[in-house]
């Protein structure tokens, strides 16, 4: 009787519920960008969708799934990792890097930065006695490689942060 009780209870207050409502959609549309943009929490690359194999002259081929794709430091090849392992180096033809939004002499956004990283250390420090992982912020990452029909390559974009690459793969 006691049990019921409290599972009605539950029911209509979720705020309650046991197990914690857990409410996000997990669908994607197949081609959307959210795929792209969000990598997993502890990687620090963009994640690279193929959807075709990728072959080089040599024969050597790239199968279809999820990699991550970084920038060397030289910036000029991309490097394909998969389960923390590189497997490829791709060429890069073009690198941008936003100056635009240097936030260094913009005061308000300066203030705002400092208010927000005193507002995450004290959000971080309930997190820690709960044992929670510390709250992080976030970098604007996406990776997406597209078929060009005219030249028959396939480019490869690339974003993290404020770099911006792209590089071109010859379709065999």
């Amino acid at each position: 009787m006691l049990e019921a009780q409290f599972v009605d209870y539950v029911m209509v207050n979720p705020s309650l519920d046991y197990y914690g409502s857990l409410k996000s959609n997990f669908s994607t549309a197949e081609g959307s960008k959210s795929i792209y943009r969000y990598a997993l929490k502890e990687s620090e690359y963009p994640t690279l969708i193929l959807v075709d194999r990728l072959k080089d002259a040599e024969g050597n081929v790239i199968e279809p799934g999820y990699y991550e794709l970084a920038l060397t430091d030289m910036r000029d090849k991309f490097v394909i990792i998969q389960s923390k392992v590189p497997i490829a180096t791709l060429p890069v033809f073009k690198v941008e890097e936003n100056v635009s939004n240097n936030d260094t002499h913009n005061k308000k956004l300066k203030k705002i930065k400092k208010k927000q990283a005193k507002q995450r250390e004290k959000v971080n420090k309930k997190r820690a006695e709960t044992g929670q992982s510390p709250d992080e912020e976030k970098i604007n990452m996406s990776a997406e490689i597209t078929f060009e029909k005219d030249g028959e390559y396939y480019l490869i974009k690339y974003e993290r942060d404020k770099i911006r690459a792209w590089g071109a793969v010859k379709s065999n």
